[in-house]
């Protein structure tokens, strides 16, 4: 491998980690030709020099790269059927919990907001519950699973509740937050 890295993404930057001409290699000696040069490892001087892809040390850093070249998938992030399968086929757990919310804002759009938004908050528990059974869900999978159930979950919860107490003739009553409102507004 020769010392020149112009088709390299940091081409134009020269950390302490990689060796040039000038440089001495681990016998104490300069190297003298291009091909001596080619056949020489790197001095590492820095300790926190790590070999990239081909082996040839770079300086490692804390900082985040510019350009993202790759991601993790997160754990259930695969498909949820075989791969000959069609798309949707493979994506079925995130086209049910979207297929319900739709619903949910078709009933609610139809002026029936309460069974509508109960809709909406119950796709999200489902996809909590799907998120927490299955290994493999697809697009339904953004972060950790237990990230997921959670954010699913509390949304889900949180929305069906609302849902449940809002006015006119909430089905749900919880004597305390009344209370509360009453005191905030009266003092």
């Amino acid at each position: 491998m020769s010392a020149d890295r112009s088709d390299h993404p940091d081409s134009g930057e020269r950390t302490d980690a990689t060796a040039t001409a000038t440089d001495v290699d681990a016998g104490g000696r300069a190297p003298a030709s291009a091909e001596e040069r080619a056949f020489t490892e790197p001095v590492v001087r820095d300790p926190v020099s790590a070999p990239d892809a081909e082996g040839v040390p770079r300086r490692t850093t804390r900082r985040f790269p510019r350009f993202t070249r790759d991601t993790a998938r997160p754990e259930g992030g695969g498909r949820a059927a075989p791969g000959d399968a069609p798309a949707p086929a493979r994506q079925w757990p995130m086209l049910a919990v979207l297929g319900l919310v739709a619903l949910g804002l078709l009933v609610t759009a139809l002026d029936q907001f309460r069974v509508g938004t109960i809709l909406i908050g119950a796709a999200l528990l489902g996809g909590a519950v799907l998120r927490w059974l299955l290994p493999g869900v697809g697009m339904l999978a953004v972060r950790s699973r237990f990230t997921d159930i959670a954010t699913y979950g509390l949304l889900g919860a949180a929305i069906v509740l609302l849902a449940l107490m809002a006015q006119p003739e909430p089905l749900l009553q919880i004597p305390f937050l009344k209370d509360t409102l009453h005191f905030t507004v009266d003092g």
